[in-house]
């Protein structure tokens, strides 16, 4: 037998117990897990982004639900408030639409012009309530 046959043939090999040894039983994580901690994890990452997250106004929010990302359909919730900037002073209504992934936050982005049209919102207190003091209720 030549050689060159015999190195081509435990290549071969090689590869096909490669390909049989990857792990086989992990299953692909679903990207559409339902968010069940949706308004906590909004609340955080809100909390952290603006700059004052105290004594926000007209603050609602969305039940997830399943909505069209490009070519693949994730769970969106749709966020809207008036938080103040670093001067104190209310900065107007912003409309924030979330993307999850996996059950988890993925993606916080101000929403185009229409993302959100038809949202039912409902109201959300607590980011409206929420405190940085200790001492707040």
């Amino acid at each position: 037998m030549r050689p060159g046959v015999v190195v081509l043939g435990l290549l071969s090999f090689g590869f096909l117990l490669a390909a049989c040894s990857s792990d086989s039983n992990k299953t692909a994580e679903d990207p559409n897990v339902f968010p069940k901690d949706y308004q906590r994890e909004l609340l955080l990452t809100l909390t952290n982004k603006l700059d004052d997250p105290t004594n926000v106004k007209d603050a609602g929010i969305t039940d997830p639900v399943l909505r069209q990302a490009g070519k693949e359909q994730r769970y969106t919730v749709c966020v809207r408030y008036n938080a103040r900037n670093g001067s104190r002073h209310y900065e107007g209504v912003k409309e924030r639409i979330a993307y999850y992934y996996g059950g988890s936050l993925n993606q916080l982005i101000a929403a185009d012009q229409g993302q959100c049209q038809g949202a039912v919102y409902k109201p959300w207190p607590e980011l409206e309530k929420y405190c940085l003091a200790k001492s707040c209720s």
